[in-house]
């Protein structure tokens, strides 16, 4: 395995560790995510669609033939929860800045991925067939 492929690996474990890792807070309606999803104006429907395709993201990310894929979703995602963090919730939002950081190093390791991905998400791979 040479550095690149280590280096891929890093970013797609982080990015999908990061959104896998907050999906229980979404799904278990955890008091903060309710708050955040709540000044944002979209409870509950916001925080439960959004954790659901921040699973298909995770999933997409971590199975090779579809990572470009889940890059482009990732990094959507988090582009979003960027946006309300700079203009509705604050950086610092609860009393803590580990949500702002959280979206940023995913939309940092998801934009790599769909750059290293790009053939894939333009269809320029043809798959070898068995």
């Amino acid at each position: 395995m040479n550095i690149k492929n280590i280096l891929v690996w890093v970013l797609r474990l982080l990015a999908a560790v990061i959104l896998l890792q907050t999906l229980y807070f979404k799904f278990t309606a955890h008091p903060q995510s309710v708050k955040l999803f709540t000044e944002i104006g979209m409870e509950p429907w916001g925080r439960i669609g959004t954790g659901i395709f921040e699973l298909i993201a995770s999933f997409l990310i971590l199975y090779p033939r579809t990572t470009g894929y889940g890059a482009v979703l990732g990094l959507g995602l988090m582009a979003g929860a960027i946006y309300f963090h700079l203009t509705k919730i604050g950086i610092v939002f609860d009393g803590d800045p580990v949500l702002f950081i959280y979206a940023v190093i995913v939309f940092v390791s998801c934009a790599i991925l769909a750059l290293v991905y790009r053939k894939q998400l333009f269809g320029l791979v043809h798959l070898k067939k068995a």
